[in-house]
């Protein structure tokens, strides 16, 4: 066989493993999803009193909406610190708002631009922490939103002695426009299956932006939030260390809900890239591998190489198959509700892993990120370095 022949030959069988592969993960991880359950797990004990703090950094869509839901608890005693770096931040009046509609709330607001690293958000969340009151604290991005018994279904996490830390995973809602939609199916559809399937085969030793929380003592034991406030993924590694210092991290059976709100898709592709980036940073060869998760191009793939009509047809309608069945299943798991069945989020369901696809190629590219107004080098350790300040 000449050089050709063998060449074409060796990427056949690549394609094809590929395909294999990425057929199989799907179908595990729409099994997954399927048996993804958010049990009752609230607690029967005293439940400990609570610091909430909360970073905000410019107007995110359904502010307000997103905030008051932290603030309207069904839980006896609990604070919540409200956290602004710039005293012209759009966000403040929200925040103000807030205040005065809920006096009956612990509510409080801290602005300061003290930095302890190149992380803003954490040095953000060690502003509230000056202030917080209580020893169990919990840390939650700006665009989640939560219901009335959130703070229950965290101190139920809690309740064994050698539990360090909490955290949740969460679905995205679109607020408008395609690109949304986008963001939020990559959440639904890609993201929560794929730690579905991971925690199958391991123990779960990190935390998720959308609620992280963490006891007092454990924090100071692991280094303080100074430990981690030159990380990009900040999340991750709060986890990790919690484990690393021999404390369980738990994952609490509540889903977060992201409300997403990307106005275009440079947007979009901006925040994906920044996480891409981030997995990148702090499990390389996981995320390496990650190209095997996308069934829709590896049947590209395998439909161009094989030159083959009815193979690569058959390929990608079963690889398209496959996406349509979770894009349903992930819908009817996560709020059956409100499941519907549209052609054209089908369609966008199909795009998207194309465009996963791409996100993941390009994350490879360089190592600069862009995170709210601001532009970053990531090094090979994850650690930030502020590069410049591009917009708000």
């Amino acid at each position: 066989m000449d050089a050709l022949g063998l060449n074409g030959a060796l990427m056949l069988i690549f394609f094809t493993v590929y395909f294999a592969a990425a057929c199989a993960y799907v179908l595990l991880a729409i099994w997954c999803m399927l048996k993804l359950r958010r049990e009752e797990n609230l607690p029967t004990t005293a439940l400990p009193p609570i610091s909430v703090l909360k970073p905000v950094y410019g107007l995110d869509a359904n502010l307000y909406q997103n905030l008051r839901s932290f603030c309207e608890q069904d839980y006896p005693n609990f604070q919540i610190v409200f956290g602004v770096a710039d005293p012209n931040d759009a966000a403040l009046p929200v925040i103000h708002q807030l205040l005065s509609d809920l006096p009956e709330r612990d509510l409080s607001v801290t602005v300061s631009g003290l930095q302890i690293g190149s992380n803003r958000k954490i040095s953000n969340v060690w502003n509230c922490l000056k202030l917080a009151k209580h020893d169990l604290l919990v840390i939650g991005d700006s665009d989640m939103r939560v219901g009335t018994d959130y703070l229950r279904h965290l101190a139920a996490g809690f309740e064994k002695q050698n539990v360090g830390a909490v955290t949740c995973l969460y679905k995205g809602k679109a607020a408008s426009g395609v690109s949304s939609v986008l963001g939020a199916t990559f959440i639904n559809e890609w993201f929560m299956p794929s730690v579905l399937v991971a925690l199958k085969f391991q123990k779960i030793r990190f935390c998720f932006g959308a609620t992280m929380g963490i006891r007092r003592a454990v924090l100071e034991e692991i280094g303080g939030l100074e430990r981690i406030a030159n990380e990009l993924a900040d999340d991750y590694m709060l986890g990790n260390l919690v484990a690393k210092h021999g404390h369980e991290v738990a994952l609490v059976p509540y889903l977060v809900e992201n409300v997403v709100y990307e106005p275009n898709l440079r947007s979009l592709l901006g925040h994906e890239l920044r996480w891409a980036r981030t997995v990148r940073s702090v499990q390389p060869l996981g995320y390496m591998l990650s190209f095997l998760t996308y069934v829709v191009p590896a049947a590209v793939g395998l439909a161009i190489i094989a030159g083959n009509p009815i193979i690569g047809l058959g390929a990608v309608t079963f690889a398209v198959g496959l996406r349509v069945l979770m894009h349903d299943v992930a819908r009817i798991s996560i709020d059956p509700a409100a499941a519907t069945h549209s052609p054209a989020l089908y369609g966008l369901a199909v795009v998207r892993d194309l465009l996963c696809f791409g996100v993941w190629a390009t994350s490879f590219v360089s190592r600069d990120v862009e995170w709210r107004g601001h532009s970053f080098k990531v090094d090979r350790h994850g650690q930030l370095e502020l590069k410049e300040i591009t917009s708000r």
